[in-house]
């Protein structure tokens, strides 16, 4: 068995999880009166504030040729500010459970794009894999009761959407970590593309006469900023790190697979800290989730 492939997966399960803590803490952001368009723009910018820190001491994080600066900060930017931007929506829209179930849909975009983008390999268990998680997490949304989605409720109906939106820009996301962590390695990627993504998140939303230094955007109160805090330290930075270790290891496609782990997290701590439940179809969909995530880890480590 290769040890760095498992380490890869080891690394991936652990982005997911940390990750997994996102909506239980937007949530309680929430609760405290926070705008869910601001969110995501000061809890990146208080990670870029601690990697700037940690630059000071450590000069070459800042050094990039111009290809790695326009596709790293311009086009990672671009997807962070995108992510950043619509994930609250789908957390208020479809629930923390069906949020993180509709982002994890990627594994399939994924892996048929680290193909045609990437040259890795697409092997029908690759496929299969993906194909499986994606059904397990699509069977968590509102608790596996799919047909809700559809039932004209307005802000349901937005919050679905804008999971997909998250989706797709994840997707990009992964297969850019593919690609630029091995050339630039993991600080440096990460700092390009999370400092692009503060810059276009602050133009965008002032263009939505949404300026994020403006009330209602930026935290308000000691426990809002400590909330936002704990994003920036753990599903922003932390799980990142995580994440690109992983993504240096192991290819993409069953990258974003063990990170799936992430909607069986986030649905465990909605159903204990927020009341939120899941019908037996909803289970079922998360077992699918954990079982394709051990047949990945299983499969890749047999082929090393």
């Amino acid at each position: 068995m290769n040890r760095s492939k498992v380490a890869g997966y080891l690394f991936a399960l652990g982005a997911g999880a940390t990750w997994g803590t996102t909506g239980v803490l937007s949530t309680a952001l929430y609760s405290h009166g926070q705008d869910i368009t601001g969110i995501g723009f000061w809890r990146v910018s208080l990670g870029v504030a601690g990697l700037l820190i940690y630059g000071l001491f450590h000069l070459e994080m800042f050094k990039v040729d111009l290809k790695g600066f326009l596709l790293i900060f311009g086009v990672g930017g671009f997807l962070v500010a995108i992510f950043e931007v619509a994930y609250p929506y789908a957390i208020t829209g479809a629930g923390v459970a069906g949020a993180a179930a509709l982002l994890y849909l990627a594994p399939v975009v994924v892996a048929v794009l680290g193909r045609v983008v990437l040259g890795e390999a697409l092997t029908p268990l690759r496929m299969f894999l993906a194909l499986l998680v994606m059904v397990g997490t699509m069977m968590t949304v509102n608790g596996g009761e799919l047909g809700a989605v559809l039932q004209g409720n307005p802000t349901r109906f937005v919050g679905v959407l804008a999971g997909l939106l998250a989706m797709l820009s994840y997707a990009g996301t992964t297969l850019l970590a593919r690609w630029s962590v091995p050339r630039y390695g993991s600080i440096r990627a990460l700092f390009l593309e999370l400092s692009g993504g503060v810059v276009m998140m602050a133009i965008f939303l002032t263009l939505f006469h949404r300026p994020p230094f403006a009330a209602p955007a930026r935290p308000v109160g000691l426990a809002a900023w400590g909330f936002t805090l704990a994003q920036a330290v753990g599903p922003v930075v932390g799980a990142n790190f995580l994440f690109f270790a992983g993504v240096r290891r192991i290819d993409a496609a069953p990258t974003a697979v063990a990170a799936t782990i992430e909607p069986v997290v986030g649905t465990l701590l909605a159903l204990m800290l927020f009341s939120q439940h899941l019908t037996l179809l909803g289970w079922l969909g998360l077992l699918l989730v954990v079982g394709g995530v051990a047949f990945s880890y299983r499969s890749e480590a047999a082929q090393a």
